[in-house]
Formats: structure tokens, sequence, C-alpha cells
């Protein structure tokens, strides 16, 4: 626990002027951000006695080590910049709203020559428009079936889409008319691409003008005697009534606003959103936070705010922040937080409370949704916090540990029969698992099966680098590396993220590898665990707990020790390191099943070196199969488009170094089928998104 007196800054040495601030610990990580209109009375107010400070500031300044701060120009720049390194360096002390779902979004690929109609989740992409989001994925196909006898867009994914196209026939929506089927070509490109911005125009609340139309045109219909049009358009005005019902008026005159409330205690604070478009709610999103800042209803408000509209992407902020925003208490100062909503949107917005009339009773209904989600979510976490304090403390007292592991990382290898080994690493911070900061690991240091030598090296890689991190404040000296990891990208990240608690030496910007563990579990008994200790002996580290978790009778191994210890079976702390190991193992098996899956579907093309995927299909798009492909001569494969004369070559002398598979038989008919001879070149593959394993 650091003295805040021995990092405060001078006096005078502050300025006055608008800035954003960063509290940093020990190690360099930022641990808080704020921003100020004067920053020497806000960063002086944290140095006061720690008596009179809010029990979470006062935790949040004896962590720290230091202070800087940047001096912005105006307000609005600091609210900019504070949500800025909020979302870069993840600081542990900052109010974090986490969404207790992934809500479903209705979206449009406008940036597709052909828009598609899905549903999606995650972070909003560039060229696409969305609508909601929406309580459940269900409620979205509901309004999209009906909407698609109006507006029959495309809603099929690319592999369909392309599938459809080679084979001349689109899809049973296509026969039935809800698709107007673009992949046969019976809608040019220019106007399915109508078609799907009038679907956006309809979702978008513009509903009143095109129910008009159709009424019209079902009228003149009827007056000409073309009856079955008339039919038609009227089922069409039906199906977009219908579709209208589905979201109640709740505010007259078209209103568009979002209206925000906020439940708090203490410790926790819940927030809900409703999202009002031409006076109909379109969506609605809650959130939960622990309040680790001395922070009351109007910062919340403003932290919301920022969460809520900073993370739109620049073409899509305008359509996300309405023309009203409705909250229960204003920003202080409120003019800022206006200022910044109207850059995002290109226009006034009107920040306020509602005082009476709808607004104010939709008010007390969100406010309502609120408090009924903070209940919930202290029902679902009461019996779970005790429980993991109590886990925590178990393991300290049984492994004899210094301090509560507060980080605790596990290791597990993984093989079938000596191929594919792979290892994983999985990170539980509080008890809970952090999946951003999960990797996995493969094995280069040699072949074959050893789980022993393989944990040795996976340690010995995972902190080599974080020695690596730490030299670089010249903390520590990093010992001579060996050959697996001179290229040692040898960790493949599990997600993109990089470690938000681990950070850059030079500027505090998160950093793989950077923060170690105060445990160490390895999935193993007395081998695994000598190995791990032995690495980390190799690497000067001595101030790392270590253990093993054997799985026949789950007894926890400790270095240079004979004897287990064992734990009671209806120890929590027993518990809590079997989920730790057996998340590690599921993670492990997952890369290694997928590295098997891609080595045993490996096509002949794959291993030929220098030839990538795009020039792969380029090859098999000219030839039309891979009989005639090995039949080419090498200017043959010259002529495709980005061949060269090596590279020719190269993937002339591949495929006649290999002998052909034997040719398939109708096994019903006893006919030989060629080998690919009247096949078309496969497509290239549609690429699913990668999503975390829940």
């Amino acid at each position: 626990m650091a003295d805040p007196s021995t990092y405060r800054p001078a006096p005078g040495a502050i300025p006055t002027s608008p800035g954003v601030y960063k509290f940093r610990d020990a190690h360099g990580r930022v641990i808080y951000v704020g921003k100020a209109k004067s920053l020497r009375p806000r960063l002086s107010s944290y140095f006061q006695d720690l008596a009179g400070l809010h029990p979470r500031t006062a935790t949040m300044v004896t962590t720290a080590a230091s202070v800087e701060w940047t001096v912005v120009a105006t307000e609005v720049e600091a609210l900019q910049l504070e949500y800025s390194w909020i979302k870069e360096f993840d600081p542990r002390f900052n109010v974090k709203y986490r969404d207790d779902k992934s809500y479903p979004e209705l979206a449009v690929t406008l940036n597709e020559e052909f828009p598609r109609v899905q549903v999606m989740r995650g972070a909003h992409r560039k060229g696409v428009r969305y609508f909601g989001p929406y309580g459940h994925a269900w409620a979205i196909r509901e309004t999209v079936d009906l909407l698609l006898r109006v507006f029959p867009v495309r809603t099929c994914s690319n592999g369909v889409f392309k599938r459809a196209a080679q084979v001349g026939r689109p899809c049973l929506l296509g026969y039935i008319g809800k698709c107007a089927a673009p992949c046969v070509g019976r809608i040019t490109p220019e106007d399915h691409r109508a078609l799907a911005e009038d679907f956006c125009d309809f979702m978008a609340g513009r509903t009143g003008n095109y129910l008009r139309r159709l009424e019209t045109e079902m009228q003149e219909a009827a007056a000409d005697l073309e009856y079955e049009k008339a039919a038609r358009l009227r089922d069409d005005i039906g199906a977009l009534k219908r579709a209208m019902e589905k979201n109640a008026i709740v505010l007259a005159d078209a209103t568009d606003a979002d209206l925000l409330a906020v439940a708090e205690d203490e410790l926790e604070a819940a927030v809900q959103i409703f999202h009002v478009r031409g006076g109909r709610v379109r969506g609605q999103r809650g959130w939960v936070t622990d309040k680790v800042e001395d922070v009351d209803t109007a910062g919340l408000v403003e932290h919301a705010l920022q969460q809520l509209y900073g993370g739109a992407g620049a073409e899509d902020r305008g359509e996300g922040v309405p023309r009203e925003v409705l909250v229960p208490a204003l920003p202080d100062p409120v003019e800022p937080v206006r200022e910044w909503l109207g850059g995002l949107r290109g226009a006034q917005v009107d920040l306020r409370i509602p005082q009476r009339g709808d607004k104010k009773d939709l008010m007390a209904t969100v406010q309502r949704n609120a408090q009924q989600a903070l209940a919930l979510h202290k029902t679902k976490r009461a019996s779970d916090l005790t429980t993991r304090s109590r886990a925590l403390q178990e393991i300290t007292d049984a492994l004899e540990l210094d301090s509560v592991p507060l980080r605790i990382e596990c290791f597990d290898i993984s093989h079938l029969q000596g191929e594919d080994v792979v290892a994983s690493m999985v990170v539980f911070e509080d008890g809970l698992a952090r999946k951003s900061e999960y990797r996995r690991f493969e094995i280069k240091g040699f072949e074959g099966q050893d789980d022993v030598r393989s944990m040795h090296e996976v340690i010995s890689r995972r902190f080599r680098r974080y020695l690596q991190e730490r030299e670089r404040t010249g903390e520590w000296a990093v010992p001579e590396e060996g050959p697996e990891d001179a290229a040692d990208a040898a960790v493949e990240g599990a997600g993109t993220a990089v470690d938000g608690n681990g950070t850059r030496a030079e500027d505090g910007r998160p950093r793989r590898f950077a923060y170690p563990p105060q445990l160490l579990v390895v999935d193993g008994g007395q081998p695994q665990v000598a190995a791990a200790q032995r690495a980390l002996d190799e690497l000067g580290i001595d101030d790392i707990a270590l253990c093993g978790l054997a799985k026949r009778l789950e007894e926890v191994w400790l270095p240079g020790e004979d004897d287990p210890v064992v734990l009671p079976r209806s120890s929590e702390g027993l518990y809590l390191l079997q989920r730790v190991r057996d998340e590690a193992h599921r993670f492990a098996i997952g890369y290694q099943r997928g590295k098997r899956s891609k080595r045993l579907t490996a096509g002949e093309l794959d291993s030929v070196p220098g030839l990538g995927e795009t020039r792969r299909q380029a090859l098999l798009k000219h030839f039309g199969s891979l009989k005639k492909l090995r039949a080419a001569t090498v200017d043959e494969l010259c002529a495709v488009p980005g061949i060269g004369r090596r590279t020719a070559e190269t993937v002339a002398a591949a495929l006649s170094s290999r002998t052909p598979a034997a040719p398939a038989v109708n096994t019903a008919t006893g006919e030989i089928i060629e080998d690919g001879a009247d096949e078309p070149a496969p497509a290239a593959p549609e690429t699913a998104p990668i999503q975390e394993t829940p």
C-alpha cells in the first residue's frame, strides 16, 4: 500500500486548465482515469487526509504510485479523451458498465452488392445499418418475416447465395415470394438496393407515406379492375400494419428519443435504456456496474451516455443519437455533454429531465425496469460473491500463500496420440474467468508426446515474455532466449484483445503477458509441477506460487513436496481449482480439435509453399477441377492472374510428386466417378465470425 504523499505533485505544479488525469500503480498500469474542468482543485482533493476520502477513493490513491495529466482546450475535448482512455486502458477503478447479455440487432448490409437482412450481435461494422437493439432474436425474425412480403430483400448467407447462383435455382424464399432472388438475376442490383433502402426507411419509422402510397395503388388497381393486384396490395398493407403493431405507440407526434434510468445502492448500479423511434419503443437494453469509484447519479448517467454513444462508428453515430435524450439527472457540467452529443448527431440534442406528461410516465416505467434489473442481479450475485471470497481464502490457507490469489493462471496440454500438441492458458481474476486474456500455444520445441517437456516449454515461453515486458522498465534482466522463442509470435491469442492489466512500459497501454499471476496452476501431478518449477527457476522467478491439480484423486501438489495437499471434497477452494483446471482443459481441447480438423481437411494445394488462399481459389476457378490442374503445364499455370513462373513451377512440382487419389465409385450403380472432371471449382468457404465460447 503506497503513501499518497510520496507521489503528490508539488504545490503550483498542477495547471488550472481543463484536462484529463491518470493514476498509475507501481507496475505502470493505469488504474483510474478522470477529467476535470480545472485540474488543480480536482487533483488536490485526492491528497487530503485518507479518513476524509470515500473508501473506494482511498483504496485507489493508496494503490496508485504516480499521477499524470494532459491539458486540453475545452471540457468537450476532456470528455472525449476520458472516454478514449477508459476504453484503451481498461482502468480497474473506473465505472464500467457490463451488458447482462449481447443484444441482437436487425442489420442491413448496405456495404454489399446485394444487401442482406440479418440478425447481428456485437460491434457495429462499417457500411451496415442497424435497428434495435431488441430483447430477443425471435422478435426480430417475426418482424422481418412480415416485412419480407412487402420488401423481399435477400436474407440468405453468402454460401447459400453463391450456391444458388451456380445451380441457377433460387432457394425456397425465392419461390414463395419472400425474396426477389437476385442470385438468379430476377432483379437487378440497383433495384434490389432500392428495395433494401425502402426496408430501412420503413424500419426507421417513415411508415406513413409508404402506407398511403400502397393504399393509393390498391385503389387504382381496383378501379382498373386489376383485382388480383389490388388483393396483393391489400395483403401487403395488412402485413405492414401487423409489423407496426408489434411496437406499441408510447409517445405522440413521432418522437425520436432515448430514455435512460438508473437504479443504485452503495455498491452497484443498474442502467436501463428504452430506444423510442417514431413514437414506438424499438429496443431496450440494460447494464449493471460495480461502483468502484465515488460517483453519484449524475456521474453514472454521464458514464452511461459515454458508453451508449461513444462506441458508435463514425458512419452510424448520427442515427445512433436521437433528437431527445431523457435522463433522471443531468451531468455536471451539462453543456460539454450536450455539445459532445450534438457533435455526434450533427444537430442539436435536447438532453433533459422529463417533467410532465407521457415522457415522464414512460421514464417511470424505465425506472421500474432498472430497479427490477438491479434486484435480480443482486439476487443472483449475493451468494456468488460470498462463495468466491470463501474459495480464494481457502486456497490461501491450504497453500500457505502470503496473499489472496486475485489472479490465477492455469496451463494444460492437449494432443491426440502425439500429434497436434497444443497448450492453453486461462486466467481467472477474483474467481471469475477473464476470457479476453486467454492464450493458446502450439508446441514447437520438439515433436511427439511428452506432457512434462511440453509443460516446461509453455511455462518458459509465457514467463520469458513476461520478463521481456518487465525488462523494458529496467526492473528485470532478460535471460538468453531459447531457439523456440526466436520467432515467438508462438503464443496465439485466443482473442485479439491484449491484456487489460499488463501495460507497455513506455506508455502504459495494454500489453500481453506483462502482468504476473499470484498463483500458477498446472493440470497434472508431481512431474508437471516439477517441470513448471524448473522453468521458473531457470528464469529466476521466485515470487509466484505454484501448484498442480491431479485428475485422479483431485490432489493438489506443491513443488518439492512428497505428499499432496488434500482439500475436503466440499471445499469451495477445491471447487474453484477444478473450475480453473476444467476451463483450461476445455480451451486446450478446442484448439487441438480445430488444428486436427484443419489438417485432415487440407487439400493438395494447402501445403504448397507460398500459395495463399486467394491464389488457390484462382487456380481452381481457372481450371475447374483438381484433375485438370494436375495436367496443366507450367505455361498454362502462368496464364492464371497472380501466378508467376516461380509459383507455377512450385505448384507443378508439388502436384506431380503426389499420387492421385483412387477414383470414387458409386456404390448404387458401380459407376466410377472421375476426379472432379465435371464438377465446378469449389467456391471459397464462407468465413463465419469468430465467437467467444461461453
